[in-house]
C-alpha cells in the first residue's frame, strides 16, 4: 500500500506551510503529494513550488478540471512541470460539475464522458509529439472549425521528458470509473468504501489497464473520542451531499445513494438547502462516515486498515495535516 498526501488549502501567504508538509511527507516515504483545484488556487502553481523544494515525491493534481484549460494548454502545463521536476508529475483530471463548469468557466457541461474521451486523446497526442496534432471531434477540433480559417496543425516545441505522463481520473459514477479504467493509469475516488468496492465498481474495473493505481482519498483522524472524530467526517460529507450540486443534479449525493444511504442523503440535502447546516451534518449516518474514513484510536485505525489492504485500493491519500498522524500512517503502512 502506497501513501499519498493531499495538501488542501495553501495556508498563510508565502507557501512555507505546503513546502514543510511536502518535505515531511517525502522524508516519511510518502509516494505522492496531491494538490486540488476547485475555484480558488490552481493545481499546478503549488506543485511547482513544492517540486522546487523537494527531490523525490511525486506531484499529483487532484484534480485538474478539464474545462479550465484546452487539452493543448493542459498538455503544455503538464509537460513543463514534468520536465522541470525530473518526471514526477501524476496528472489527475476530472469534469467537476455543471455549477462550476458553466458558472465559473463559462463552458458547456453536457456529455462529460464523451468530452473526457476526446480530451484524453488530444492530450496523449500532444505529449507523444509524433506529428502535428489534428483532431475532429464533437467537443474539440484542432485546427478550429471556424474562426478565421487560418489555424494550422502544430507540434509541441518542448520535447517532453517522457512519452507518457500518468493520467488519473477523479470520478464517482460507475460509467466514469469504467472510462478511467479503460483509458487512464489510475483512479482518484472520493468517499470510497473498501467494504462495497465490488458491489459498486466490480464491473467498472473489470477491464482496467495494467498496473492501474486506485489512489483513494481517505480522511484520517487519530482521536480516542470517536464521536468527535466522526463529526468532522460528517461535516465534509454533508457539505458535498448537501451543497456541492443542485437539488436535481449532485454527483456526490448520487454516489451516497448508490452506497445504500438514499433516505439519509435526501434528508441531508433538504436540511442543508434550507440553511440548517449543523442539522444536515449530524444527519449524515455514523456508518457512512466511518466506512469512508480512518478515525478513532490508533488501535482502531490499525484494525480498520485491514479492509483497505484487502480491497483493490493500491494507494491511500491521507487526509490530514497533523505531523503525528502522518508519521503514524507511515509507520503502520510502509
Amino acid at each position: 500500500m502506497r501513501l499519498g498526501l493531499g495538501i488542501g488549502p495553501l495556508g498563510p501567504p508565502g507557501g512555507d506551510m505546503i513546502v514543510q508538509l511536502a518535505k515531511e511527507a517525502e522524508s516519511l516515504g510518502y509516494d505522492t503529494i496531491w494538490c486540488p483545484e476547485i475555484y480558488g488556487a490552481d493545481c499546478f502553481t503549488p506543485l511547482a513550488w513544492i517540486g522546487a523544494n523537494t527531490e523525490r515525491i511525486h506531484l499529483g493534481t487532484s484534480i485538474m478540471q478539464i474545462s479550465a484549460r484546452t487539452p493543448a494548454s493542459s498538455a503544455m502545463h503538464a509537460v513543463t512541470l514534468d520536465y522541470l521536476s525530473g518526471g514526477r508529475l501524476r496528472l489527475g483530471i476530472g469534469v467537476s460539475g455543471p455549477q462550476v463548469v458553466e458558472g465559473w468557466y463559462g463552458q458547456p457541461y453536457p456529455k462529460p464522458l464523451a468530452r473526457t474521451r476526446e480530451w484524453i486523446q488530444i492530450f496523449r497526442d500532444v505529449v507523444r509529439r509524433e506529428k502535428p496534432v489534428e483532431f475532429e471531434g464533437k467537443h474539440y477540433q484542432l485546427p478550429l472549425d471556424g474562426g478565421m480559417g487560418l489555424g494550422k496543425p502544430l507540434k509541441l516545441i518542448l520535447h517532453p521528458l517522457r512519452e507518457e505522463i500518468p493520467l488519473y481520473l477523479g470520478a464517482e459514477g460507475p460509467k466514469n470509473v469504467a472510462l478511467g479504467a479503460e483509458l487512464c493509469d489510475g483512479w482518484i475516488p472520493m468517499f470510497l468504501s473498501p467494504y462495497k468496492m465490488d458491489q459498486l465498481y466490480g464491473e467498472s474495473l473489470k477491464h482496467k489497464r495494467p498496473h492501474f493505481d486506485i489512489a483513494a482519498s481517505v480522511p484520517v483522524i487519530v482521536d480516542d473520542n470517536l464521536e468527535r472524530a466522526l463529526l468532522q467526517i460528517k461535516q465534509n460529507i454533508g457539505f458535498y451531499v448537501g451543497g456541492m450540486g443542485a437539488k436535481n443534479f449532485n454527483v456526490h449525493k448520487d454516489h451516497v445513494c448508490r452506497m445504500g444511504y438514499e433516505s439519509a442523503a435526501d434528508r441531508v440535502q433538504e436540511l442543508f438547502m434550507s440553511g440548517r447546516r449543523d442539522e444536515a451534518f449530524r444527519a449524515v449516518p455514523d456508518e457512512l462516515a466511518d466506512e469512508v474514513s480512518l478515525v478513532g484510536s490508533k488501535d482502531r485505525i490499525k484494525d480498520r486498515l485491514q479492509a483497505w489492504e484487502e480491497s483493490p485500493v493500491t494507494s491511500i491519500n491521507v487526509g490530514s495535516r497533523d505531523a503525528d498522524t502522518l508519521r503514524f500512517m507511515a509507520e503502520t503502512c510502509l
